[in-house]
C-alpha cells in the first residue's frame, strides 16, 4: 500500500505542532519515517477539534486526495459526521464515471483539504515598513487537512438517505424547502444510480490559521484595516478572522 505523504523528509526539529494522524494500512515503521504533515508554525496551528470540526462544517467543499494507483483528486461537498468515530467520519458523493471509486479497492489511506478564507496582503500596511523597508508581501489563509481511511460504497439506500441529508442541508441554507422527493420517483432514482458514496472515517486533523500572529499588534491592525478598506467580501472575513485570532491570543 503507497502511503500518502503531504510532507517530503524529515520534520522533527521543526517549529511546528500538529496532530500526527494515524494511518491502519501503514506500517507502523514507515509511519515513524514519514511523518504526514502539512508545514504549520506554532504561532499559526490549531489544534481544538471543535474548532476544526466547526471550519470543516462551514467550509464543505473540500479536495478529497488519494494515491492508490496515483494521484486522483476530486472536488465535493462533504458531511461531517461528527460523533461517528473519536475525531468524526466525512461523507460524500462522486459521479460514477469519476475514475476515482474505481482506483480504490476497499479501503485507502486519504488526505481532504478544507479551505476558507485567504487575502494578499501587502507590505505597505505596515506601519513598520516606514522605521524598517526589510518588509515584503505575504498571504493570509485558513486551511484544515483532515486525513484518514476512505472507501467508497455502493449501497442505494444509504445513498438514497445522504443525499437527502446534502439536499436538506444547503437548500434549506438558501431558504428553499426544495426535498428530493420533489421530482418523480423514476427520475430520482435514475439520477442516483449515477453517484457513488464515499465516506472518509478521520484519524488525524491539522488546521492552520495564517494571520499575521508573526507581526506586531501594530502591523495587524494596519493589515486590518488595509483589507476592510479594500471593500471585498473575502478580505473582510480575512479581516473578522484575523480580529478574532487577535483577541484570542493577546
Amino acid at each position: 500500500m503507497v502511503s500518502l505523504s503531504v510532507a517530503i523528509g524529515r520534520v522533527r526539529d521543526s517549529p511546528c505542532c500538529f496532530v500526527v494522524p494515524s494511518f491502519p494500512n501503514v506500517d507502523s515503521h514507515r509511519q515513524a519515517d514519514s511523518v504526514h504533515i502539512v508545514y504549520i508554525p506554532r504561532l499559526n496551528a490549531e489544534q481544538d477539534i471543535p474548532t476544526l470540526h466547526a471550519f470543516m462544517n462551514a467550509n464543505p467543499f473540500a479536495t478529497l486526495v488519494t494515491a492508490t494507483g496515483g494521484l486522483f483528486a476530486t472536488h465535493l461537498p462533504l458531511i461531517l459526521r461528527v460523533s461517528d468515530g473519536p475525531l468524526g467520519t466525512l461523507e460524500g458523493h462522486v459521479a460514477r464515471a469519476n475514475a476515482h471509486h474505481k482506483l480504490v479497492a476497499g479501503e485507502a489511506d486519504a488526505l481532504v483539504i478544507f479551505t476558507g478564507p485567504h487575502s494578499h496582503i501587502t507590505p505597505t500596511w505596515y506601519p513598520s515598513k516606514i522605521e524598517n523597508e526589510r518588509v515584503v508581501p505575504t498571504w493570509n489563509y485558513v486551511a484544515v487537512h483532515a486525513y484518514g481511511t476512505v472507501r467508497f460504497r455502493d449501497d442505494a439506500e444509504f445513498l438514497s438517505a445522504h443525499v437527502a441529508r446534502l439536499t436538506e442541508r444547503h437548500e434549506s441554507a438558501r431558504g428553499s424547502d426544495w426535498r428530493t422527493d420533489d421530482p418523480p420517483a423514476e427520475y430520482v432514482a435514475q439520477q442516483l444510480k449515477a453517484i457513488v458514496v464515499v465516506e472518509i472515517v478521520i484519524t488525524g486533523l491539522e488546521g492552520k490559521w495564517k494571520m499575521s500572529q508573526n507581526r506586531s499588534m501594530a502591523d495587524v491592525d494596519g493589515v486590518i484595516e488595509g483589507l476592510r478598506q479594500s471593500g471585498d467580501a473575502q478580505d473582510l472575513e480575512v479581516a473578522d478572522t484575523m480580529e478574532q485570532r487577535r483577541v484570542r491570543h493577546e
